[in-house]
């Protein structure tokens, strides 16, 4: 079973957001149909959910754990855009 993070995992997810945030620019006219983006940030919300639930079951809580987050993740920014209705639970979501 795998519980504990490795310095080499710690330093791989360092790495990757922050080369992330380093390539990441706000475009100057976003062209998003809010409906169709809801969705895509449920959906994939829903799919790491699911991640965590396999990996949990092979043993790699690290993993699982990190998808949960990644889940969690897109169901928060969704409620920051205003796709979802989470009547200003601010416990749940990074809102009001």
């Amino acid at each position: 079973m795998i519980s504990s993070i490795s310095d080499e995992k710690l330093a791989k997810y360092f790495d990757v957001t922050g080369r992330a945030l380093k390539k990441v620019k706000i475009i100057k006219e976003p062209k998003v149909d809010l409906k169709a983006g809801a969705h895509d940030f449920l959906d994939m919300a829903k799919r790491y959910f699911e991640d965590a639930k396999h990996f949990k079951e092979k043993g790699d809580i690290v993993t699982a754990f990190a998808a949960l987050n990644y889940a969690h993740g897109w169901l928060d920014a969704g409620a920051r855009l205003g796709l979802f209705d989470v009547d200003h639970d601010s416990e749940l979501f990074t809102v009001d």
